[in-house]
């Protein structure tokens, strides 16, 4: 007959594993917590995540719009939530790594993104989007036209020729990382008298100055894909010497609900690789310029590539 210490030591062993599998059986059926960001992409690519997940079969709870960068980083970092879309360039400042040339460059930046949060933070970065919404300078699809301009080594020859006239916030003209970068680099200068500096750093009022020529704008500082753009008339000039951070959409996810859920790796790829510059803009303008809801907009675009039947 087994000692009563025995007895004692098994039954307590029995029901340490049975609450340990009772735990994990319990971790195993917690829904993702997905969150994004308090904006209008950040509304969409909330929603095209939920709605992706939703079709591979992977459980999930909506904590979107959450609140600005500092609160949905916080939040992932401390498992309170699970999975969030992030711009690979903020990985520059989560890392005090601002100076870093290597977020100038798209795959390269993605890479040290991925490489330095799974080992501080234990957090994954799957594929981004191809496409990057930085400080941008758009112009008026008229004049580009007509002045065969594309990238930002053709509007500083243009501005050389005194046929531009620059609508932008007191941040963008004066802030060493804005303005002044592109000028560094591109190794010209913009006629501070041919800019209107406008209140507040909202993109919409200069797009909107530029697309009506308001006191003679027929360009705008802006995010590269802001849905007003093309909505407007309006066309992104390209950083041809990549004067810029490169801030590419990524789902973020914590690496061990990703473990738990393998499938959400696969069922993200297909929809950040859908979006291109021109589709996130048309994407974004659905929303904030024709007053569609996100979660609608999502679900068609989801539909357009084949990913919700």
């Amino acid at each position: 007959m087994p000692s009563k210490t025995f007895t004692m030591t098994r039954r307590a062993a029995l029901l340490a594993g049975g609450a340990l599998v009772a735990g994990r059986a319990q971790a195993q059926d917690r829904p993702v917590i997905v969150s994004s960001k308090i904006d209008t992409e950040g509304a969409l690519l909330g929603n095209l995540i939920l709605l992706a997940l939703g079709q591979a079969g992977v459980p999930t709870t909506a904590r979107l719009a959450l609140g600005p960068t500092r609160i949905v980083r916080t939040a992932l970092v401390a498992g309170e939530i699970d999975l969030y879309p992030e711009y690979t360039g903020n990985a520059a400042f989560f890392f005090d790594r601002a100076d870093d040339p290597v977020w100038r460059d798209a795959a390269r930046g993605a890479a040290l993104a991925a490489e330095l949060d799974k080992e501080k933070n234990n957090l994954v970065w799957l594929p981004p989007a191809p496409a990057n919404n930085t400080w941008a300078i758009a112009v008026r699809k008229d004049l580009a036209e007509r002045e065969k301009l594309a990238t930002m080594t053709d509007f500083f020859a243009a501005a050389g020729r005194g046929v531009l006239r620059l609508a932008a916030s007191a941040e963008f003209v004066e802030s060493a990382a804005a303005l002044p970068a592109f000028e560094r680099v591109y190794g010209a200068s913009f006629p501070r008298d041919r800019i209107v500096v406008l209140p507040g750093g909202d993109t919409a009022v200069m797009i909107r100055a530029a697309a009506q020529q308001i006191s003679g704008v027929n360009s705008a500082m802006v995010y590269g894909t802001d849905g007003a753009i093309a909505a407007l008339g309006l066309v992104v000039m390209r950083d041809d010497k990549n004067a810029q951070p490169v801030y590419q959409p990524a789902p973020v996810v914590r690496a061990a609900v990703l473990e738990r859920y393998p499938a959400i790796r696969t069922a993200l790829a297909p929809v950040f690789a859908s979006l291109d510059l021109t589709t996130l803009q048309a994407l974004n303008a659905r929303i904030a310029v024709e007053g569609q809801a996100a979660p609608a907009v999502a679900r068609a675009h989801l539909a357009q590539i084949g990913v919700l039947r």
